[in-house]
């Protein structure tokens, strides 16, 4: 692995030391339009949505931007690139799925699912900083782990609200729909991070 890849934590620090002194590169306002930055690219995939009959929760490609969000910025800036994401949907951005905005639509059905978005992209932004996004099995692992993450606080909030907690139709209205769209968006995250990182270290060897 190239130095330059050693000595970067994060996929978006190893883009950024090519292109940015040392000292802009890690800069406040560095981190600053990176959080904003990320922030709009989950608004954008938030709006692939596909709403379904039977639950109040949609099939959207949001999770796919939270999982790529964390691992590419690390666990502050991924976490805060959500924080920033929920404070603009909050305030009537229309951010959220399918252009929906406000506070109410974060104390809704869909509310837990909204609110473990910033600790999922902090759990896999810490994961991330420890390697696991350069290898596809520890890529895979750590996008499951954020995955879980989502699913566990919006499941049980989606339960609660509804008054099925605990009962197998909180399964099928929080989980068992999203599975398949799920799992391909983990495999995207899966294989585009190490790829990511192999072409950096390719254009390092070419360099060098």
């Amino acid at each position: 692995m190239s130095s330059l890849a050693n000595q970067s934590r994060t996929l978006s620090d190893a883009v950024l030391s090519r292109r940015l002194p040392g000292e802009k590169s890690q800069s406040w306002l560095t981190d600053a339009l990176l959080i904003a930055l990320f922030s709009g690219f989950v608004a954008l995939t938030a709006q692939i949505e596909i709403r379904l009959p039977f639950t109040p929760v949609p099939i959207t490609g949001q999770t796919l931007g939270v999982l790529l969000a964390g691992a590419a910025l690390g666990s502050r800036r991924g976490a805060l690139a959500l924080v920033l994401y929920l404070i603009e949907g909050a305030i009537g951005l229309p951010v959220f799925a399918g252009g929906a905005a406000g506070f109410a639509r974060i104390l809704g059905p869909t509310g837990g699912y909204l609110l473990a978005l910033p600790l999922a992209a902090g759990i896999v932004g810490s994961l991330a900083e420890r390697g696991w996004d350069r290898r596809l099995p520890l890529a895979a692992l750590a996008m499951i782990i954020g995955n879980l993450v989502i699913y566990l606080l919006g499941v049980s909030w989606l339960g609660l609200y509804k008054g099925i907690l605990g009962n197998v139709s909180m399964l099928w209205a929080g989980v068992y729909p999203f599975l398949p769209g799920d799992l391909l968006k983990i495999a995207i995250a899966a294989v585009v991070l190490p790829g990511a990182w192999k072409l950096l270290q390719n254009i390092d060897r070419r360099r060098s």
